[in-house]
């Protein structure tokens, strides 16, 4: 891939609470089609430029999409950075806030005209890829946009409320929670109104509800050895969607991030898999 080709533009969007959204846009500096808009969402403790992610959407660009990467308002990292220096931010985060969030970028970018260079676009053919949480966000958000032509999802979780009774006691009680951070060394709190908001709402933030409602083409890629996120979240995904539209890629010997690691060290066999997979899955059912 040739990165000279591929023109990369920052930018935000207004979201109707007043925040925004930091967004990169990647494509083809002299495409040779019109142009199908991808949209990446990062997962938890994730960010739009985690590791293999730019790299992941040089390559889609480079295909002759239209790939658009985002930073969730409150997922710690400001603006276009790399490290947690928000960690209030992150303590007051939702799941709701998330895929509200993806359901209004889905909508701005539907329409094409924010986005620069949109002269490019291929009208009305959109599609939106999730990694982890990510993935359930896209999917439930996907499944209330008709917008949405298509989804790909890595490594997905197929719900959100993956806690137990005695820690959403603690949590409860002590009115937040404290995550380490392996690779940061940071100790990341999440407030109590985290699993109020998925208590509250649960019915829409139900992910296999949602994907069997989806009822458009869906990919789900998970890694057989993923310790982070055990591959039956993908294949419980897999099996609640349209069987006629669902197609369940497990990656051999590989895990959560399919090899990958942040700082970005270099792609994998794994991982290219994963972006082979992907494109191919867009080429056919975004690309006529």
């Amino acid at each position: 891939m040739n990165q000279l080709d591929v023109t990369t533009a920052h930018f935000t969007l207004p979201m109707s609470d007043g925040e925004r959204i930091h967004c990169t846009a990647r494509f083809p500096t002299e495409p040779v089609r019109p142009l199908p808009v991808l949209l990446f969402f990062h997962g938890f403790k994730g960010f739009k430029d985690w590791g293999g992610f730019p790299y992941a959407c040089q390559r889609l660009a480079d295909a002759d999409f239209y790939v658009v990467s985002i930073n969730f308002t409150h997922n710690g990292v400001e603006g276009n950075g790399t490290e947690f220096t928000r960690l209030d931010r992150f303590a007051s985060n939702t799941h709701s806030r998330e895929v509200r969030e993806a359901a209004e970028v889905i909508d701005a970018v539907a329409g094409g005209a924010v986005l620069p260079e949109s002269h490019l676009l291929l009208p009305g053919q959109l599609g939106v890829i999730g990694h982890s949480r990510g993935g359930g966000t896209a999917i439930i958000a996907a499944a209330e946009r008709p917008s949405v032509a298509a989804v790909a999802v890595w490594g997905p979780v197929s719900t959100f409320d993956r806690y137990t009774q005695q820690q959403k006691q603690r949590w409860k009680d002590a009115g937040f929670i404290e995550l380490p951070n392996a690779r940061t060394g940071q100790t990341m709190r999440i407030n109590a109104a985290f699993m109020d908001d998925l208590a509250e709402h649960g019915n829409r933030l139900d992910i296999c509800a949602a994907a069997a409602r989806l009822q458009r083409p869906l990919l789900v890629v998970h890694g057989n050895q993923d310790l982070s996120v055990s591959p039956d979240n993908g294949a419980r995904i897999a099996a609640a969607a349209s069987p006629d539209l669902t197609t369940y890629l497990p990656i051999p010997n590989t895990g959560h991030t399919f090899g990958t690691v942040h700082p970005f060290a270099g792609t994998t066999l794994a991982f290219e898999q994963v972006i082979d997979a992907t494109e191919g899955f867009f080429l056919e059912h975004l690309v006529h």
